[in-house]
């Protein structure tokens, strides 16, 4: 089974929604350089502020995805790819640093058959029948 492995570009609709909680202080800190035009919204401040923290730690993150033999970006899963583990006995052991889709025709016995387990360290696309399904073989 040929892997699917892309470079993810953050584009519109194409991000996770956190949620994170600031003391009063320092969400006041990130409105005034707001205020004073270094970024252009307190969303933009907090991208910029995690990228430059992702960045100074570029090489531990490197040396962490080849220790967990993780796929880093995005990894597409299809009912054929899956049918073909299943025709060779193969099960899956999915680790993925980055976007894990499974293909909304990938039928909850099928990935059943097939995932022994998932680890994926961003987000995870499939139905809700396969999430529910695979519900204690994802980590």
């Amino acid at each position: 089974m040929a892997a699917e492995i892309h470079r993810l570009r953050v584009r519109a609709g194409e991000t996770e929604k956190i949620t994170i909680n600031l003391g009063y202080v320092d969400l006041g800190h990130i409105d005034l350089l707001v205020q004073e035009g270094f970024y252009s919204n307190r969303t933009d401040f907090i991208r910029t502020a995690i990228r430059n923290r992702l960045a100074a730690h570029e090489e531990e993150v490197k040396k962490s995805i080849v220790r967990h033999t993780l796929e880093l970006g995005l990894r597409h899963f299809t009912r054929a790819d899956l049918e073909a583990a299943r025709a060779s006995g193969e099960k899956l052991h999915i680790k993925v640093l980055g976007l894990t889709s499974i293909a909304p025709d990938v039928s909850p016995e099928l990935a059943l058959a097939t995932i022994e387990s998932i680890t994926v360290l961003g987000a995870l696309h499939a139905t809700k029948e396969i999430k529910s399904a695979l519900g204690d073989r994802i980590r």
